[in-house]
Order: C-alpha cells, then structure tokens, then sequence
C-alpha cells in the first residue's frame, strides 16, 4: 500500500518539484529569515507554543459563532477526557501562555512574534490549506495609536522588501458598545431583503451580523451595498484613535484605503482592523491582516491589558512570489570543497574521511563520495553540487601527506601540504 499526506496537507522537500516548486524547504527559510530579521530589528522576541491548546481558549477567544470553531477546528478527546484542538491561529495561544507564565505583570510592553502551524479543516484549495505555516507578531501593553501604526507598517514591510506590491485596507470595528449599537442597525437595513440573501447570510444575520459584511456572494453584496457603515457608529474616542493611525501611516509614506466591509472573522477584534492584498494575483490576492483586541486577554482569564498583532500566512507569501517570478534570496546549500579520491588504496579513503570531518569542524562545508564512483563522476558529482574547491587525493598525496587543490572558477590547482587545507581555503574565500 502507497500512503500519501493528507488532503490538503503537503511535505516541504528539499529539492523541487515539478508538481509545487515553491515547497522547497530553502524558500521557507528564506522567507523566515526575512520575517525573523525584520522583526528582531524592531525589539519583537519569539514565542514557541503547543500545537495542542484546551478547546475552551478558541470557543472564548474566536467565538463559538465564527466558522472557525464552528465548522474547522481539529478537536479531540484525549484519553484523560480533555478536549484539545490543533490550534487554529496564533494569537489566543500567545495570550494563554503570557497568562500561564506572568509575562504581562514582568513586562509593561511586550512584543512577541511567532512562525509556526495552524490546522484549520476548511475547504482545501490553492493558498488555502488546512495545514498552514503563520508569521506572526503580538503587541501587549500599549493603546497608543503609534503601535498601530508600527504593526501596521511591519507588515506592510514585510511584502514590500520582498518586492510584492500589495495594497493596505483599513477599518476600524470600535468598542463592543459600538459594534453592538452598529449590529443592530445594520440588522434594521438587512431584515427586510433577508429572504434574499444567501444561505450563509441569513445564518450570519442570526449569530453574527457584521460577518455578513465578509462575504463575496454577488447577491449578498448587492443587498449590502447601501447599508450603514460602522464607521458612523464609533465613538468619539475610537474615532480619534482611528484618525491617528490614519495620520501616522501617512507620515510614514504607507498608502491606505478605507474598507468599510472589513470586519475580520475573529470575535475578540476591537479598533483598528487591517488586510494586506497583493496587486496582479486574482483571487488569492489576501497576504495578511490582523488588528487590535483589547479585551482578548480579559476573555481568557487575565487582567485588562490591550492587544494587537498581524498573521502572515508562508503559503499565500511564496504563492504571490512565485506568480510574481520574485525569487527571494535563498542560503547558498553548495559545498564549498568536495573530495576526490583515486586510486585504489584504503589509505586515500581514510585520509579523506580525516580532512572531511577537520573542514566540517572549521566550519567550512565539505562532502565527499560515498557510492564508489570513479574518479570522474566524482566530478560530475561535485559540479551537480556546485562546490567550489575540489580536493583531490590520490596514491601519491597519501605517500606524501599532501592533497591537490582546485580552484573550480578558475581552473587553478595547487598541490599544498595536508595540515595546510583549511588556512588555504579560508584564505580564498575572503
């Protein structure tokens, strides 16, 4: 029997494919080092949490109405009769283990970040999987509009040095007190085309009026495109937080467009919301978003402290990168001596196996031959890696103590004395 991932699940390969290219483990890091150097330079420490977290923190957190936990949540029982779900998203785990281990009484300010794997059991397609890879950041601490600002522009920086051109929708969802006098509203304008709508929006109309403003059903959008904004229902003080962010993101030279459907599909936002789309990708053009959640920490069981953050999914980044023809700079995996053996003589083997291990040591990358090939497919061999030094050792280096090198670029060789391999090397690659 041939077993194979499940669907919509995939393996990361150290080569590429034909069938997905950009599932190569070097893109990956690539990508991750990207997000990791950028958000190392703006103070953001990392995070690691479980992949397992109680059930209960997602039904507080996301909210039991949202599709997430009502429809796409791996969740178990596990033989101590505890109900545990493979995460789904990043933040609420964040917050439970800053809760779990005191982080937010040490820590005034606290600026996480993250890269790890969601599980989410939704209708599997291209960029959407339903195991993803997520890059994320949590700010705890602040309300200052500033650190929106700040999130915002991380994000935003993140595709741009990348080379992706992408487009910055902003809203904001205001205070619960807002949301829940704009619901009602907006439930007044809906109620009487609500035979109209689409299955999904009456079921949205009755446990979570602002999702219906998500939707791309053409019926649905029709109906909605006169209703009340949220906007018009923010109170004084989110209006001027929201105006703020507006004028530091233009300070900063970020363009924005107001997107007053943006609600995003988590309960526990409050304030500012946001979602990166990229330009020339169709359909799969959202990158990212995140937003404010000043009462998320409350829901779980800690004190009043203000939140906000941004997910980043790996798989829609190197998706918009390879539709794009953008190949992010990836670690150079090429050897930078191979040795070559000849002759017939144990000897030149265990010289070799020697040096190999001394120039791993030094910390300079190095293969060799193990498959008994002749002395010219360990060439091939060593070109197919694209090594750049070939170090050749055969009966009379042994009975000499001493190797050929090679130059690849150049062509140049040079016998040199055993001990003297590493120094030698390591000269020519300054």
């Amino acid at each position: 029997m041939r077993y194979s991932a499940p669907p919509y699940m995939y393996d990361v390969l150290p080569y590429a494919s034909s069938k997905e290219p950009w599932l190569t483990t070097a893109r990956w890091r690539a990508i991750e080092r990207h997000f990791r150097e950028m958000v190392l330079r703006a103070g953001y420490r990392e995070i690691r949490t479980p992949i397992l977290e109680p059930t209960e923190l997602f039904k507080r957190s996301i909210g039991e109405a949202t599709d997430i936990v009502s429809k796409e949540m791996f969740t178990f029982v596990d033989r101590g009769e505890r109900s545990l779900t493979m995460k789904p998203e990043g933040t609420a785990p964040a917050v439970r283990a800053c809760i779990e281990h005191g982080l937010f009484a040490e820590h005034p300010l606290l600026k996480l970040f993250y890269i790890g794997q969601n599980f989410r059991y939704e209708r599997g397609q291209k960029g959407r999987y339903r195991q993803h890879q997520q890059l994320g950041v949590e700010v705890f601490g602040a309300t200052d509009p500033a650190i929106d600002a700040e999130v915002l522009a991380l994000a935003m920086s993140f595709f741009t040095t990348l080379g992706v051109r992408c487009r910055l929708h902003l809203n904001s969802v205001g205070t619960s007190e807002c949301r829940a006098t704009y619901r009602e509203a907006l439930k007044a304008y809906v109620r009487p085309s609500l035979a109209h709508l689409s299955e999904e929006g009456k079921m949205r109309f009755e446990v979570n009026p602002l999702r219906m403003l998500d939707t791309k059903d053409q019926k649905d959008l029709a109906i909605l495109a006169g209703a009340p904004v949220l906007r018009d229902f923010l109170s004084e003080e989110s209006s001027q937080h929201f105006a703020q962010v507006q004028e530091y993101l233009t300070a900063l030279n970020i363009p924005f467009a107001i997107d007053d459907g943006l609600v995003r599909g988590f309960d526990y936002y409050s304030g500012t919301v946001f979602e990166i789309k990229g330009e020339g990708l169709g359909a799969q053009d959202a990158l990212g978003g995140g937003g404010r959640y000043d009462g998320l920490v409350e829901e779980c069981g800690g004190t009043a402290v203000p939140g906000l953050g941004f997910g980043i999914g790996m798989e829609r980044c190197l998706l918009a990168l390879e539709a794009l023809g953008i190949a992010p700079p990836q670690d150079d995996e090429s050897p930078v001596a191979f040795i070559i053996t000849a002759g017939e003589q144990q000897a030149g083997k265990t010289t070799a196996v020697r040096l190999l291990q001394t120039l791993r040591s030094a910390g300079i990358a190095a293969d060799m031959d193990y498959l008994g090939k002749n002395f010219r497919r360990q060439f091939k061999r060593a070109d197919d890696l694209g090594t750049k030094f070939y170090i050749i050792i055969g009966e009379d280096e042994v009975a000499s103590g001493t190797v050929q090198l090679k130059d690849r670029a150049s062509g140049e060789q040079e016998k040199i004395e055993l001990d003297s391999v590493v120094p030698v090397i390591k000269s020519k690659l300054l």
